[in-house]
């Protein structure tokens, strides 16, 4: 077994649930030792929930120099200067999405880790899951033939869900870089990066607070950037992908991610789950689903908590955790979360300008060893190994 990677968390809020739990019991490469918050209750709270045995400030994980590996769970307008902080202390970051909310940013974070030969790795990890996983699986096996063109579509009230999640009315809370990250991320983990796109987009309505009580003292407010973005994305490979973010609908959702190839297609469907049916088709064949071929199906959490659909989140964590100790690249790089955020910021920056964006990043992301399953014992099974290699 390799040695652990000893890890602290910062930022206690919602997601940190299924970080914290799963970190603590699902991957033997983490010994999570310490979480802080800039609200102390709320880190005081989770170590005694999930029985991590430090409460920090963020200036003592810095200044710990037996934290190896920090994990981010800040709101994305502060990722910039807590990645930043961390990297310069000579801790490797894991963060939420996206890596920054602006390119700029992005870069200079992504040459800082270079610069100081640090590892920063970026969600969305669902990339990793037994859904994506396994539609990765289809593709590398000819079994769609080439993919010539794709959909992609989700829909919100992002608006109303900023009464509940209210970080969402800050930069980096309209729908595409909120939600659409995960159909970016997808949709690049399955077929390479982007080369250029061109978008029209509509911004957030202004929005009365709907909740009754809840908000009865709020002032209305409109979330920054395009809330709506309807683009078309040229991929390196040529295949042609139309991709459609609504926040400014109601929350009836409609998950969409759809392949065409030259001789088949394949349904990916909710890219921010990782059990996310894969299905196939051929010519004058019925609709068939295809087995999961990897792990990390999201279904092996080891008690109930709220936003159960959130699964294995932090096996990107652990993917990264093994690639530190093996001195080998990990799969959700930093290179990844650039391109994303490129894309992202590149729809903005076509639904300003009007013109075709050009997308400079590139990447790879290596598939996991298929043939892992997260059933057995006590929920871990034997795909920690996937992890591995």
């Amino acid at each position: 077994m390799e040695r652990k990677v000893r890890t602290a968390v910062i930022g206690c809020g919602m997601i940190s649930k299924i970080y914290i739990k799963n970190l603590k019991n699902l991957f033997s490469i983490i010994d999570l030792v310490a979480v802080a918050d800039l609200n102390r209750a709320a880190a005081e709270g989770k170590a005694a929930a999930y029985g991590v045995e430090r409460v920090m400030t963020i200036d003592e994980v810095a200044a710990d120099r037996d934290i190896e590996l920090v994990i981010n769970l800040t709101p994305a307008f502060v990722h910039y200067d807590i990645i930043r902080r961390m990297l310069e202390a000579g801790k490797h970051v894991w963060t939420e999405k996206t890596l920054t909310v602006t390119v700029e940013q992005g870069r200079e974070l992504v040459a800082l880790a270079d610069e100081k030969g640090l590892y920063l790795g970026v969600a969305p990890d669902t990339v990793l899951g037994a859904g994506t996983q396994t539609a990765r699986r289809a593709l590398d096996t000819d079994m769609i033939g080439e993919v010539t063109s794709g959909v992609a579509v989700i829909n919100r009230n992002q608006s109303l869900n900023a009464e509940v999640f209210t970080f969402l009315r800050g930069n980096g809370g309209s729908l595409p870089f909120d939600v659409g990250v995960y159909y970016i991320g997808t949709l690049i983990s399955l077929l390479g990066p982007v080369e250029c796109l061109h978008a029209f987009g509509a911004p957030a309505r202004r929005h009365e607070p709907e909740f009754l009580f809840r908000n009865a003292e709020a002032e209305p407010w409109t979330i920054p950037g395009s809330n709506l973005v309807s683009a078309s994305l040229k991929f390196v490979s040529g295949a042609l992908v139309s991709v459609h973010f609504d926040g400014n609908t109601i929350g009836a959702e409609q998950h969409n991610i759809t392949l065409f190839g030259t001789r088949g297609i394949l349904k990916v469907g909710d890219p921010d789950k990782f059990n996310s049916p894969v299905s196939l088709i051929y010519a004058g064949q019925p609709e068939c689903t295809l087995p999961f071929t990897h792990g990390y199906d999201g279904q092996n959490t080891v008690e109930a908590t709220p936003f159960d659909f959130y699964g294995h989140r932090g096996v990107g964590v652990a993917e990264m955790a093994y690639a530190i100790r093996q001195g080998r690249p990990n799969r959700c790089s930093k290179e990844y979360g650039l391109h994303c955020l490129e894309i992202l910021a590149g729809m903005e920056q076509s639904v300003l300008s009007g013109e075709t964006v050009k997308i400079e990043s590139r990447f790879d992301m290596k598939p996991l060893a298929p043939g892992y399953y997260s059933g057995f014992g006590s929920g871990r099974g034997d795909a920690e190994m996937s992890l591995v290699h």
